[in-house]
């Protein structure tokens, strides 16, 4: 089957197989690998992407349901002006170790950030409650997010300053809720 669906501003199309994943399509056959395929069950939240600009778990999309949709990626964060807030704070604030659930974590992020600018390290932790890091504990990822929210219009490494420490100190270990 055809499928037509506009990815990081551009419109791409392509002959698929009708079973064929969201998460899939964009790494396969677009290329697009900053998706990463985790647990297959929508479990982990590595895969997020948005589709018309809410968050979606790709691994639970199958391509043909987004056909028609706007998709956007970890690649699309990215703008001409350089690397979004969100990019910036993970980066500035040590948000990620292994890097697997990063992409993820970042759309989760922007998502957030674009509903409600400044949350709270709580609101961040409920945000990211649907995704796994292994890695992390998930201060660094709470950091990172405030960072960004900080930071909106993003900030030049000489310039750029770890979030107010006035935040209750987040767990360290198992789940950010």
């Amino acid at each position: 089957m055809q499928v037509t669906m506009t990815v990081n501003g551009e419109e791409v199309s392509a002959e698929i197989e009708g079973r064929t994943l969201l998460v899939h399509f964009l790494r396969d056959h677009l290329r697009l690998t900053g998706t990463h395929w985790g647990c297959d069950t929508s479990n982990c939240g590595t895969c997020v992407v948005w589709m018309d600009d809410e968050p979606v778990k790709s691994c639970t999309v199958l391509a043909a349901m987004a056909g028609g949709h706007d998709v956007r990626t970890v690649e699309g964060l990215e703008t001409e002006d350089g690397l979004d807030p969100v990019q910036q704070g993970f980066m500035q604030c040590h948000g990620l170790q292994c890097g697997f659930c990063t992409p993820g974590m970042m759309m989760t992020a922007r998502a957030l950030l674009d509903r409600n600018p400044d949350p709270s390290a709580q609101e961040i932790r409920e945000a990211i409650s649907g995704q796994i890091c292994r890695c992390t504990g998930y201060a660094t990822i709470v950091r990172s997010i405030r960072w960004a929210a900080l930071h909106p219009d993003g900030a030049q490494p000489a310039d750029a300053t770890h979030p107010d420490a006035t935040e209750p100190a987040p767990e360290t270990a198992g789940s950010p809720a």
